[in-house]
């Protein structure tokens, strides 16, 4: 699943030094290079990531769109569909041995860090124009696709946002509503938890997982994990509130104990079977679905806040989620592959593809579609449009998911073991994470 990311910290480190070197893999049969031309007969070779139940999910979903996409240009698309646990890394070795993709998907949490490799295309104003422009997509995720003052390094193709998912029976039996404030939820999740029957459930052992909602913790009390220079600012009083806060949900007893080990999106599972009355999630309704339970049982309302109407940094629920698509600099097809971009990201495919995976359409127009307008995905885009934050778009940015992440997970172990965490043992855990930090 998207949010499944498993990173390598050693991959991670060795990213930053990397200048990209010949990359793109597609046929050797495109006579037109990146002057424009005919197109036809190039076989492009496209690194999707896995957004369905399944890899083979995703195959059955973008195959025959592809197969329309080949119709339509004579251009043929070679698709492999890339686990989450093992994208990242693939991209690093490609930058490196020549051997990858001419198109591929990111998370969009990356755009700033594999910007700085210079493998990837950049958006310009002549590419976006030749994608269709870059107005059409919204602003936010334009805000996740690179580092500030720089042009994006790959284009918005699905677009996400946490909501709190809430069980309607058990909240309906419990007398209460689902919770605006921090203090409410606190207060409603110990009422929830009851035998095998917990408030929350939470991905203690998934990095960005952790990440995602340390930087929302964190931008509710006005810090980020980063200075103006992007250097880590990590060990900010704020920064450790906004993690114990977190791991405090296994601490507190509101999130079962097991969920420390939960990497693989179990948290949907037990929310979904009953085992869970709340969960911190992106657009989860197609999982969800998959698990047997009906729109109609659950509810979405934003992340709560301090206190309730809370504005301006108090005021932020979501990080910008979702997943961007990119151009490695060096491919042979840089005609082609910019018209399988345009393709991709056209109001028709963004409808048919971000309804497949219960995402939002990035591209503007696309929104008003009936598919996006279900209660929950307009509450979500509600967060997307007005509470969301993207994460820092710094060089450094996925060394911090692999190591706060890391570190948040080794904290909720120590909570589930019944090892008291602390203001200073949180605080020791991330000054150790940002000792691990390659220099900025």
């Amino acid at each position: 699943m998207r949010t499944n990311r498993v990173i390598a910290a050693t991959a991670l480190v060795a990213a930053l030094g990397l200048t990209a070197t010949a990359c793109g893999g597609g046929s050797s049969d495109d006579s037109s290079g990146k002057s424009g031309g005919s197109d036809k007969g190039v076989t492009l070779t496209y690194w999707a990531s896995n957004q369905g139940t399944s890899l083979d999910n995703d195959k059955q979903v973008l195959t025959p769109e592809l197969q329309k996409f080949q119709q339509q240009t004579g251009i043929k698309v070679k698709l492999e569909v890339v686990g989450w646990a093992d994208l990242l890394n693939r991209i690093l070795a490609a930058t490196t041995s020549g051997d990858g993709p001419d198109v591929l998907n990111i998370g969009n949490t990356w755009s700033a860090s594999l910007q700085a490799t210079g493998a990837l295309l950049p958006f310009d104003s002549t590419n976006f124009t030749a994608i269709g422009g870059q107005d059409r997509f919204a602003k936010s995720a334009i805000e996740a696709a690179g580092a500030a003052g720089k042009d994006p390094a790959a284009v918005p193709l699905y677009s996400m946002a946490y909501g709190l998912y809430y069980n309607k029976q058990m909240f309906a039996a419990a007398g209460l509503q689902p919770p605006k404030t921090w203090a409410e939820l606190d207060t409603d999740a110990k009422k929830l938890t009851k035998g095998n029957v917990h408030g929350i459930a939470v991905e203690g052992s998934n990095g960005s997982e952790n990440i995602h909602h340390a930087f929302v913790l964190a931008k509710q009390r006005g810090s980020d994990w980063f200075d103006s220079s992007g250097k880590p600012t990590f060990t900010t009083d704020a920064n450790v509130a906004a993690v114990k806060q977190y791991v405090d949900f296994i601490a507190d007893g509101e999130a079962a104990k097991g969920d420390a080990e939960y990497d693989q999106n179990q948290t949907i599972t037990d929310f979904a079977t009953g085992k869970a009355a709340m969960m911190m999630w992106q657009s989860a309704a197609t999982s969800i679905k998959s698990h047997g339970m009906s729109p109609d049982q659950y509810g979405v309302v934003p992340v709560p806040t301090a206190t309730e109407g809370a504005t301006g940094d108090a005021g932020i629920t979501s990080m910008v989620a979702g997943i961007n698509m990119a151009v490695f600099k060096s491919t042979k097809h840089q005609s082609a592959a910019l018209k399988f971009v345009k393709f991709m990201t056209s109001t028709p495919e963004q409808k048919i593809l971000n309804k497949a995976y219960g995402s939002i359409p990035p591209v503007t127009e696309a929104q008003s579609d009936p598919a996006f307008q279900t209660a929950d995905l307009k509450t979500l885009s509600s967060v997307l449009a007005n509470s969301a934050s993207p994460l820092p778009q710094v060089p450094n940015e996925s060394q911090f998911e692999t190591t706060v992440g890391t570190a948040i997970k080794d904290l909720f172990a120590d909570a589930a073991s019944g090892k008291s965490v602390t203001t200073d043992s949180v605080k020791a855990a991330l000054q150790k994470a940002q000792s691990q930090m390659p220099a900025s």
